[in-house]
């Protein structure tokens, strides 16, 4: 399966991306130690590519976007991959996955590659092993992989963490000033496009003129990676655009590759791909840990009489949690 990934030129490179990345996201255990022998073996591989982050609210023509920045890169000689979360239902679990009816031409280009997963109740706006598909399609050869996230709203910023650049979508009508300076998911992004600028120009360059003040006042602020007076640091930018048209998607692919230069020269590319690694390493600790903790013994065997204390009033959550840790400790 390696070989397969690595031969750019092979007619079975699709298929055996596609087998690796549904490897690295089955729960199995023995699938999972094929998965990170796998990821060690094309760890030398990967690193070469530059990692979009995309995000807005659901509505704000993410997938149209991207098709037409898709395209475009293309046309500029580059390989593009393509992450795209659906979100999974909190009833049946299942998720659509219909993100590549969204990008008809993109999807059916060789020197493209989509991947639709589900979030399956990962917080954050991403899949769980996202970062992990990431890795597999830089070693692929694709070098732009783009993750569009889910589209849940201000607390989506997961995908800050893993990407080298982030890029928040917003429409023209999206708020009043307040909106515009909210903290949280404004305050990370590297990028604010607005897109849909065609169907109410004023509103759009209203928006931009609030969006830009909102992100001035948050560097004004004490925000160490978006000081006004360090002209070594990237500044926030706001641009307008139409992916429906494709109007504009060539200046933002300037100023991605305006961010990329500065971000290499003064080195906080690398910085923050190094940080994002260890971030995921104690991501994954994290996750360990608690599928350790109910799969443990002890704790399965007092969680039955615990959860029906609690349910009945007679024990305190904090408390409940407390001795179910201390179970698990025990055996630890």
């Amino acid at each position: 399966m390696i070989d397969r990934i690595l031969d750019k030129d092979s007619t079975t490179q699709r298929r055996a991306i596609a087998k690796a990345i549904t490897l690295l996201e089955s729960t199995r255990a023995d699938h999972r130690e094929q998965a990170d022998e796998l990821l060690t073996a094309l760890l030398p591989h990967t690193g070469k590519s530059f990692r979009l982050g995309i995000s807005g609210v659901p509505g704000v023509g993410k997938s149209t976007f991207i098709e037409a920045l898709g395209l475009y890169l293309i046309d500029q000689g580059h390989r593009v991959a393509v992450l795209t979360i659906d979100p999974s239902s909190t009833v049946s679990g299942g998720s659509i996955l219909g993100d590549k009816t969204r990008m008809e031409k993109l999807s059916v280009h060789e020197r493209a590659y989509i991947r639709p997963s589900p979030s399956s109740g990962t917080l954050g706006g991403v899949a769980e092993k996202t970062r992990e598909a990431m890795l597999v399609c830089e070693a692929a050869g694709y070098d732009v992989v783009i993750v569009e996230t889910v589209g849940v709203g201000q607390s989506e910023t997961a995908v800050a963490g893993m990407t080298d650049m982030f890029v928040l979508m917003q429409l023209p009508n999206a708020g009043d000033d307040l909106q515009a300076i909210k903290k949280g998911v404004m305050e990370l992004a590297d990028l604010v496009v607005i897109n849909k600028a065609d169907l109410d120009p004023d509103a759009a360059t209203r928006a931009q003129a609030q969006i830009v003040s909102s992100l001035r006042l948050l560097g004004q602020h004490g925000h160490p990676d978006h000081a006004h007076h360090d002209p070594k640091i990237w500044h926030p930018q706001v641009i307008q655009l139409s992916a429906l048209h494709g109007s504009g998607v060539d200046a933002f692919w300037a100023a991605v590759l305006s961010f990329r230069a500065l971000q290499q020269g003064n080195g906080r590319l690398a910085s923050r791909r190094q940080q994002q690694a260890l971030a995921w390493m104690w991501e994954r600790i994290d996750a360990g840990l608690k599928h350790a903790f109910r799969h443990d013994p002890q704790v399965a065997a007092l969680l039955p009489r615990i959860t029906a204390e609690v349910a009945a009033g007679r024990l305190a959550a904090s408390t409940a949690a407390r001795n179910l840790l201390q179970a698990h400790g025990k055996r630890s």
